[in-house]
């Protein structure tokens, strides 16, 4: 291996290690010879232009098999594309008047309940609005670890996804959270709406998540290119043709939830990606994190909290209760 190879695997490397940094995909023999520029930009969750795609590959944020390529490469079956995603530029970064609903904050850190529909921090299509633009008007002192576009954040949730998250306000605690999440210690538990009647009252799902081989914008369950992932769940109250149930988080894919629920046949309610049904009520999957739970980076002591189900996932549950 090459020197510039050797480089970019440890950029490679060292990325992966901060989930979600990296988007990688395997070539199916359908894209065979197709070009790396198209491939991408067909291939990425958002809207994004072919030129935008380009850029990235000349700066070398992409490679195939651990190697940088030009944009008119042609991929081969069995390819496997990696691309570091790149931070949107500094300047568009700026703090915004946007409400918060904190739930604890101290010198250390602070829990805000999330409402459905707001970005975690500013990336492709989202350069504000997010909830970092909001953190840096309410706090003005949040850790540097993640860069300058993603202060003081130490975990996500889903755009669509409502509910507790945590943010370091210095980096001695950014270190400790992010410690903690990476040994599976943070307490974290979720409400949702699933479709269907489960079999069981409580169970485990224990299966590895990565992208889809088919629908490369999608994850799945998978044995190739995939994650350790691990979800237990607790059915609360049955409706017939859905159920409320309680999941908690032993790892933190990406989609994790929403993954492992259609995998065991009962997709979130809403979920615009990974189920079938749509709700009037609720624009996005039925999911809420609703416990959020981790030891004080300071003073060691055990902190717990909770929030309840945001006003539309109420909604749906009182007319599923009328019926």
């Amino acid at each position: 291996m090459n020197e510039l190879n050797k480089d970019v695997n440890q950029q490679i490397e060292s990325a992966f290690e901060e989930e979600r940094d990296v988007t990688e995909w395997t070539v199916t023999g359908a894209n065979d010879r197709e070009r790396i520029d198209k491939y991408i930009t067909e291939s990425w969750e958002e809207n994004i232009s072919r030129s935008q795609v380009q850029l990235w590959i000349s700066a070398g944020h992409v490679t195939v098999n651990g190697a940088p390529v030009k944009a008119n490469y042609k991929l081969f079956e069995g390819d496997v594309v990696a691309i570091i995603i790149p931070e949107p530029e500094v300047t568009d970064l700026i703090p915004e008047n946007i409400p918060l609903d904190v739930v604890y904050e101290d010198s250390d850190v602070i829990v805000v309940n999330k409402p459905r529909g707001m970005v975690v921090h500013p990336a492709v299509g989202h350069p504000s609005g997010t909830l970092v633009n909001a953190l840096m008007y309410h706090c003005k002192d949040l850790s540097g670890i993640n860069g300058e576009i993603r202060p003081g954040i130490v975990h996500r949730i889903d755009k669509d996804t409502s509910g507790l998250i945590m943010a370091a306000k210095n980096d001695a605690s950014h270190v400790s959270l992010s410690g903690q999440l990476k040994e599976h210690t943070v307490t974290r538990r979720y409400i949702a709406l699933v479709q269907g009647n489960l079999s069981h009252d409580q169970g485990t799902v224990d299966a590895p998540i990565g992208r889809d081989a088919h629908d490369r914008k999608l994850y799945t369950v998978t044995q190739k290119n995939s994650k350790k992932s691990v979800t237990h769940f607790t059915v609360l109250e049955r409706f017939g043709d859905c159920t409320l149930v309680e999941l908690q988080l032993e790892t933190g894919r990406t989609h994790q939830i929403r993954v492992h629920m259609k995998f065991i046949g009962h997709s979130l309610l809403g979920d615009p990606i990974y189920g079938r049904s749509k709700n009037p009520s609720i624009v996005g999957q039925a999911l809420h994190a609703a416990v959020l739970g981790f030891v004080h980076p300071a003073t060691g002591e055990y902190l717990e909290f909770s929030t309840p189900i945001p006003a539309d996932m109420e909604e749906v549950l009182f007319n599923l209760r009328s019926r």
